[in-house]
């Protein structure tokens, strides 16, 4: 059995290549062809490498320099906005003296991923040595493009992780082959994120490298979250990445076959030339990024000094090691942090599917005397963009309530203050009235929502369906969204992330809609844990991942306070046990029970709980919780899956939710 799936493996790897591997004797021209081609001029003779003036980069300056080994200092930026944490990033490239280390999950070839890599560029050419690792699952998809930066300079290095049959850009059969021959191998990608300048400042978080992660797209923007923090805990950044840097599976990527065939044809081609689809926006962020005194307004100003500060990540060796505590500590040390919890954990994820161990350790923890209280953030199925997850994920919505004691919080697909500025996601004419957005990259949207919000109008992009332009109008706005879909889908050609299946689901409205991605916790106020882990099955099993703790009170009460803004009552629905019909609550309530208990089969379709809006009134003034014998009063029911346009997608999700829950572990 195992020689026939092996066989037929190869068989679809070379059907979806086309052409068998490239010898030995050609993997050593591609690469010796990348090598002749890389320019050896280096602009700048100046120690710094003529490093622009950054009062972001000098806080690492000052942080070594109040720094002892045994009491270390450190700034921490938390960047809630999305522009706020692209901005960040350039700045720093073009600050960078000496080193820039990038790793990411995703590197999309749009807006924001072409100015980051544009900087990179700009960076090694005037001297500062660049290192570019990119999982595979998810890396820029133009082989031209990976070729022309395989020999652009000789300060630039681009490695490709884990790469599928020893390619950049498999197709659809070598994924199937993958999962066919290799599944585990296949699904251990490297979801670490982290760019590290001078090894002395680094970011760590969510955000990948796409405009959707910047507020930059204009259909649909992940509230995401990173920090950045600068001082002597570069150093610990920098070992980390050296060890995914000279893993075995990091593979330079002029080795890889494919791009080894454009070198071997073409030699190194030139960058393809993508005109940018906003140059006005892009033209205002790449002002802003190289003026001190925005980022002294935007970004340092906004910094705390900490004292101690944590960088804990998974190491290349996590699916293989003898002791996983070493190999991979994020989640031990995670479980370490939540066990000594004692008043409250306040989360967030975007997917909320949980191991049999996590959900042992809640019941465990629930079973003390005076247990903390949890409080999760997470997403809606009309605001996500995996709606699988989600689907698999509701049948647990009883026992994360009842059995937990979890506080439950989902978030809107169209949130009424989130951390944004509408005004640079849509083009120019795209508001409601037809007006060009005017609000500047750096205003709060909060006041330009309440006065579009008022009686008769709506935020920016939300818009009743019955209220669109003409039928040429909206098949134009469709034609757009299906280009989009496949731009993101040839980018992210994963069966278990991105693609048509699980792009976010059509709703009862039009417009510019959000998705949770941040993954953060705060633990007695007191403790702050921002990074790339999910805290879901996948995280602990098969991605390595890594995370930032600040033991510092009042960072983990400015993180606390972002993470209480998305669940207020304007951004997020609250989940709470549906009231019981008169006469068949029990019946109800105990085939509610046994369905939800099976391992793949729930089919009963009245469920425990429902997703509830506040109706702020005089009689109802403020939020309440659950438990509160006011709730029902001050709270409507709204669904099961608000916002969502139903119809045959109701169907989908009860088909997911009654036999998807085998799929937990690698979603």
């Amino acid at each position: 059995m195992r020689q026939s799936l092996g066989a037929l493996a190869l068989l679809l790897s070379l059907l979806g290549s086309g052409c068998a591997s490239l010898s030995q004797a050609e993997h050593a021209r591609s690469v010796a062809i990348a090598q002749a081609a890389r320019s050896q001029v280096v602009a700048c003779d100046q120690a710094n490498a003529c490093a622009e003036v950054s009062p972001l980069r000098a806080l690492a300056d000052t942080a070594m320099a109040q720094s002892t080994p045994t009491a270390p200092h450190h700034y921490a930026l938390l960047l809630d906005r999305g522009e706020d944490a692209l901005l960040a990033r350039l700045n720093l490239i073009r600050a960078a003296r000496r080193t820039v280390d990038l790793q990411t999950y995703i590197f999309d070839t749009d807006d924001s991923a072409r100015m980051v890599l544009d900087a990179l560029l700009a960076a090694a050419r005037r001297g500062v040595r660049v290192r570019l690792l990119i999982d595979q699952l998810s890396a820029i998809s133009n082989l031209d493009m990976l070729a022309a930066l395989s020999g652009a300079h000789r300060n630039f290095a681009l490695r490709i992780y884990n790469p599928t049959f020893n390619q950049a850009v498999p197709g659809y059969l070598d994924y199937a082959a993958s999962v066919l021959c290799c599944f585990r191998r296949f699904n251990q990608r490297m979801h670490t994120k982290l760019l590290l300048v001078d090894g002395v400042v680094g970011i760590v978080g969510g955000r990948n490298y796409q405009d959707d992660y910047y507020d930059w797209d204009a259909e649909y923007n992940f509230r995401d979250r990173d920090v950045l923090i600068a001082g002597p805990e570069g150093a610990d950044m920098a070992r980390s990445f050296a060890q995914f840097w000279n893993a075995p599976r990091s593979i330079v990527a002029e080795r890889l076959d494919d791009v080894g065939r454009v070198l071997l044809d073409k030699g190194v081609p030139t960058m393809p030339a993508e005109p940018f689809r906003r140059p006005d926006r892009v033209e205002d962020m790449d002002a802003d990024a190289s003026d001190p005194e925005v980022i002294d307004g935007r970004l340092v100003a906004h910094a705390l000094p900490v004292g101690k500060v944590s960088y804990i990540a998974d190491t290349p060796r996590k699916h293989r090691a003898d002791d996983p505590e070493t190999a991979a500590p994020s989640d031990s040390e995670l479980g370490t942090l939540l066990r000594n919890a004692q008043d409250q954990i306040l989360m967030q994820t975007p997917y909320l599917i949980m191991s049999d161990r996590a959900r042992a350790f809640f019941k465990d923890l629930r079973k003390r005397p005076d247990p903390p209280q949890v409080v999760v953030s997470t997403n809606s199925l009309a605001a996500t963009d995996n709606p699988i997850v989600y689907s698999v994920s509701a049948k647990y919505k009883r026992l994360y309530l009842r059995t937990l004691g979890f506080r439950l919080y989902e978030y809107k697909p169209f949130p009424q203050d989130p951390p944004v500025n509408y005004a640079t996601m849509l083009p120019p004419g795209t508001l409601p009235d037809g007006s060009t957005p005017t609000a500047s990259p750096a205003q709060d949207v909060r006041d330009t929502l309440i006065r579009t919000s008022m009686p008769g109008s709506r935020p920016f992009g939300m818009v009743d369906r019955d209220e669109q332009a003409d039928r040429a109008s909206r098949r134009a706005r469709q034609k757009n969204r299906v280009d989009r879909r496949l731009q993101r889908t040839e980018n992210r050609p994963s069966f278990l992330s991105k693609g048509p299946a699980s792009d976010p689901l059509p709703l009862k409205r039009a417009g510019v809609r959000m998705g949770l991605h941040a993954k953060s916790i705060v633990i007695d106020d007191d403790i702050a844990v921002i990074g790339t882990h999910n805290f879901d099955p996948r995280s602990v099993d098969y991605n390595t991942e890594a995370v930032v703790v600040i033991p510092d009170r009042a960072f983990a009460q400015q993180l606390e306070a972002s993470i209480r803004r998305d669940i207020a009552p304007e951004n997020s629905w609250v989940i709470a046990p549906r009231e019981k019909p008169p006469i068949v609550s029990g019946l109800n309530y105990s085939l509610d029970k046994i369905s939800s208990a099976l391992p793949l089969f729930d089919i009963w379709p009245w469920r425990y709980a429902t997703s509830y809006e506040f109706m702020p009134s005089e009689q109802c003034p403020q939020p309440l919780q659950v438990n509160d014998p006011m709730f029902n009063t001050c709270y409507r029911s709204v669904g099961d899956f608000p916002e969502v346009s139903i119809g045959p997608k109701r169907l989908y999700a009860r088909i997911l939710i009654a036999f998807g829950a085998g799929l937990a572990p690698i979603l």
